[in-house]
């Protein structure tokens, strides 16, 4: 068998290749489009679950959120995961680049915030497919019913998850058109009926505001830009391919977000409590009757499963790189000998997600955005530090600003994070000490395990780093 083909020798080589992962010889390659519709599946999958914005805060402000949160968050954390990901192109991502910074300590303790936070996230899908589906059979509200449903779809996407990365890239195209479509359409037919006066309302009298919800709300939408790092293994030609797909990516689904938001409020009046999650069905009834809402509800169900296919992709392939780098035993990085793909962290990542389920939309999203926040901080730090420690490493992608400009462009989102994380309930604080005090003791549970040989690790470190 053949091993995988390496870096050119003018860019610096992040993981090695080791005998327990390699890739197949026909395995194939993530290319620019697959690669942008995975990103947007990363952070949005269309405006399903943007509505309760407006129920928080009103239309005025929901529409502000949208428009300006991009610019706060979307674009630096973007521009960021396109300059790490083409100078340490692994399947580590964000763990390398820690482990780079501050050493392996943090690198450990990335990789547990971001892998928990993303399947935390991961178990919100089914339940948004199910708040969807909900309002065309009632049964699915409550009881047995709703948790065998979500219990069975996740059980069956993760199985889709398991036959193949590239399949799962193109799968997203077509999940993208099929589910946008609908909303295209809706946009188009509620022209005649937008009163511009509606998005400038700050809300009903009486309606208090739900700073939680909302920002909670706004950052679970545009969030996990740099989830797509740990495919960076998976990619062709990585270097040239992650700009491109991050920088088309951000602007789809910017545009993915606003359109409809725009002719929704303008065209349809009702009580702001209303504006929960799945509005956009019950407006699409208003707007042009059931068969837009159907149609609403059918994409709402295929943008679960393209969220949850994108991001399950992520933390299995996340499970993949740490054992390829040494973070983790060996057997955590196998791959299946037919499908090429990580299924024991595949695996490991559908249980944890299924732990989860139970929990509601809002508390999902709250406990995956506190642990997210935890680890963005430290990301930013590792970007900084990077910078600071290794100005002339070769970067095949640069964002174009010196250090005081880079300084700057973190501590605006740094500071959003801090509030996100400064809102939490306290069942969100315990929830995210209690998991990252087992990270911290994972992290010397590993160590112990290496020095004591219990389990076999990779001897491939990440090699050192050749500057200009």
């Amino acid at each position: 068998m053949e091993s995988p083909p390496k870096p050119p020798p003018d860019l610096p080589i992040t993981t090695t290749t080791t005998t327990t992962t390699p890739a197949t010889p026909t395995a194939k390659k993530l290319t620019l489009i697959p690669l942008i519709f995975l990103i947007y599946f990363e952070v949005a999958g269309g405006p399903y679950g943007e509505e309760p914005a407006v129920q928080a805060a009103g239309p005025l402000l929901a529409i502000l959120g949208f428009l300006i949160f991009p610019f706060i968050w979307s674009v630096p954390e973007a521009l960021i995961t396109a300059e790490l990901s083409t100078t340490f192109p692994g399947n580590g991502g964000f763990v390398i680049w820690a482990d780079r910074a501050f050493g392996p300590f943090w690198g450990s303790i990335m990789g547990t915030w971001k892998f928990l936070s993303g399947v935390i996230n991961i178990a919100a899908f089914p339940v948004l497919c199910i708040d969807y589906m909900e309002k065309i059979f009632p049964a699915l509200e409550s009881g047995w019913p709703r948790y065998l449903s979500v219990c069975l779809s996740t059980l069956f996407l993760a199985f889709l998850n398991f036959t193949g990365l590239a399949i799962v890239g193109y799968a997203a195209v077509v999940l993208a058109a099929v589910s946008l479509s609908p909303f295209i359409l809706m946009s188009l037919i509620a022209l005649p009926k937008i009163k511009p006066h509606r998005w400038l309302s700050l809300g009903q009298k009486g309606v208090k505001k739900d700073w939680n919800l909302f920002f909670n709300t706004l950052f679970w939408n545009l969030n996990f830009w740099d989830n797509v790092s740990t495919l960076a293994g998976e990619v062709e030609k990585p270097q040239k391919t992650f700009p491109k797909a991050l920088f088309v990516a951000v602007i789809f689904t910017c545009l993915a977000y606003l359109f409809p938001l725009f002719a929704v409020i303008g065209a349809v009046d009702v009580d702001q409590n209303r504006w929960e999650s799945g509005f956009h069905a019950e407006a699409a009834e208003i707007i042009a009757g059931k068969w837009l809402k159907y149609w609403i509800e059918v994409g709402a169900v295929l943008s679960g499963i393209g969220l949850f296919e994108a991001q399950l992709s992520s933390s299995a392939y996340q499970v993949l790189g740490m054992a390829d780098i040494g973070f983790l035993p060996t057997f955590f990085g196998v791959r299946h000998k037919r499908f090429d793909t990580p299924w024991v962290g595949i695996l490991i990542s559908t249980m944890i997600t299924l732990g989860v389920s139970y929990m509601n939309f809002t508390d999902i999203i709250s406990s995956a955005n506190f642990l997210y926040s935890l680890g963005m901080l430290l990301e930013f730090a590792s970007f900084i530090w990077l910078r600071r420690k290794m100005p002339t490493l070769k970067r095949p992608f640069r964002v174009p600003m010196k250090l005081p400009g880079l300084v700057i462009m973190c501590l605006i989102p740094s500071g959003f994070l801090i509030f996100v994380m400064a809102i939490a309930t306290k069942t969100v604080y315990l929830v995210s000490a209690i998991m990252s005090v087992c990270g911290v003791g994972w992290f010397f549970l590993m160590k112990y395990c290496k020095s004591k040989k219990l389990f076999k690790f990779s001897t491939d470190e990440i090699e050192d780093i050749e500057e200009e």
